[in-house]
């Protein structure tokens, strides 16, 4: 129900009446197979091309593949509540628009301003793993290139730049056009992921699955201060590397891999039949990669000792590739660095996709100028593609990688707890919605959601909650100087 000020909702028959108005109107091309395809194009890639193998090396050892488990958990209970509020609210703009019809307009900002920190922040982040392959395959064709350059004493990744430029005109022209391409694609890093697991497994060696979780580290290599997790902090157990603690540590990074299934509630609104197509993307695409991240994970923390897939002194990483070169298959490595150029390709164009959709939902609402939210004739909102594509390339050309991984996800963990959150309200509030799918056991599966991504976030270091906390800040600010007096709703009980 409507209500005043910071907790006014947008009802979900207002929203979803709006999404005919003739300027912001999005196209409905989509289906339950282009979904599956975007869910999958965006979540096999960062895990397993630019995460398992260091998060073994320097975080859990071994112990990896237990962690994708635990993080896939958590994903799982929260895509059981995205599939719900997907298929009840079928609008651009995924847990922006479940909080404006759950929480309030307030609560709605917080949300949307949060998922600004998880999609740009992720493209930001991939594009720099895909610009570290592409360093890689020159390499074998004997170009040695540095995709880095240092530009007036600043270090510039020129690779991420470049794909970010050529993704974000791609996006402009429009929804179904991407998805071709991300079938395409997605198809080349799935046979390249089945190559790693078949090829890998005849390179196993048991021995290097002892100890399968390594003891604690201690010293240097623990972890203090910031840098420490939130839980090690508060707590005063010992640093949070190697260990039970590393596990679950790990588990809080490599939940990284797993975000993307929620990119596909983003497009609800350019969907033919958002009712059943939605789950069925969502859930569907979510339960394939994680059996395909815990093989990969066992079989590259088997073909090679952990202790080898540590970052180096000069700050490299190690990739999936890196395992297989150390035991004489450069051939494979090749083919793995031009698979993982592809597969990341798909996971940067999804992120920013998932971007545009939200900041085009809250421009729609007058949260943000509402004249980014005017579709062009590709029927794609081109202005606010082409500003996230500047802001992404920002991210990518001068960041460095790790960190904008962290902010990532607890970004999305947060939301997460909101959408989960959401659910309960929303069958107390609106038991009389039609709903495509209902989550099972309400409100336990909410309320484990809630308590699974909570328990990952303060694994998450204490720095990265400290960054967090700057951002929200700043969206608490721009929306009482901005946002609220620019609200539709707003406006709507100004002229009442």
């Amino acid at each position: 129900m409507p209500g005043n000020g910071l907790w006014r909702t947008k009802s979900v028959e207002q929203s979803i009446a709006e999404t005919d108005e003739p300027d912001t109107k999005l196209r409905k091309d989509l289906t339950a197979w282009d979904l599956t395809v975007f869910g999958v194009a965006v979540v096999i890639g960062a895990g397993i091309f630019t995460l398992t193998a260091s998060t073994a090396g320097n975080v859990a050892g071994p112990g990896v593949s237990l962690a994708f488990v635990i993080a896939a958990i958590a994903c799982g209970l929260a895509a059981l509540c995205y599939a719900e509020f997907a298929s009840t609210v079928p609008v651009a703009g995924s847990a922006y628009t479940f909080s404006y019809a759950t929480f309030g307009e307030f609560a709605a900002w917080i949300i949307g301003w949060d998922l600004f920190l998880e999609f740009a922040l992720a493209a930001s982040a991939v594009s720099k793993g895909w610009s570290l392959y592409l360093q890689t395959v020159l390499k074998h064709m004997g170009l040695d290139i540095k995709t880095t350059a240092t530009i007036a004493g600043i270090d510039v990744d020129w690779g991420s730049l470049l794909l970010v430029a050529v993704l974000t005109v791609l996006l402009a022209v429009g929804t179904k056009l991407s998805s071709r391409v991300s079938l395409v694609i997605t198809g080349i890093k799935v046979a390249v992921v089945l190559l790693v697991i078949v090829l890998g497994v005849g390179y196993i060696k048991l021995a290097n699955y002892s100890p399968y979780i390594p003891p604690a580290a201690e010293g240097p290599d623990a972890g203090a201060g910031l840098e420490q997790s939130l839980f090690s902090l508060v707590t005063g157990y010992s640093g949070s590397t190697y260990g039970v603690l590393g596990v679950l540590a790990a588990a809080s990074l490599v939940f990284f891999a797993f975000i993307g299934f929620d990119v596909v509630a983003t497009t609800a609104e350019e969907t033919r039949n958002p009712k059943r197509a939605v789950p069925r993307g969502i859930l569907g695409s979510l339960a394939i990669v994680t059996v395909l991240y815990v093989a990969v994970a066992l079989v590259v923390t088997g073909m090679v000792p952990y202790t080898a897939l540590k970052t180096q002194a000069d700050g490299s990483r190690a990739t999936l590739a890196t395992a297989f070169a150390a035991n004489g298959l450069d051939w494979a490595a090749v083919v793995i660095s031009v698979g993982a150029l592809a597969g990341l390709t798909t996971v940067v164009m999804v992120m920013m996709l998932g971007q545009t959709r939200v900041t085009f939902a809250m421009s729609r609402d007058g949260l943000l100028p509402r004249s980014l939210a005017r579709t062009g004739k590709h029927g794609t909102p081109a202005r606010i593609t082409y500003i996230t594509g500047v802001l992404v390339a920002i991210g990518a050309g001068f960041f460095p990688a790790g960190k904008l991984e962290e902010m990532v996800n607890v970004g999305t963990l947060f939301a997460f707890v909101l959408v989960s959150a959401g659910v309960i309200v929303l069958r107390k509030t609106r038991p009389d919605l039609p709903r495509g799918f209902r989550v099972p056991l309400v409100p336990l599966v909410p309320i484990l959601a809630i308590i699974a991504c909570l328990w990952l976030m303060v694994n998450l270091t204490t720095l990265t909650w400290v960054r967090f906390a700057v951002w929200m800040a700043a969206g608490v600010v721009v929306y009482f100087a901005y946002s609220r007096r620019h609200s539709l709703l707003h406006r709507k009980d100004e002229k009442v």
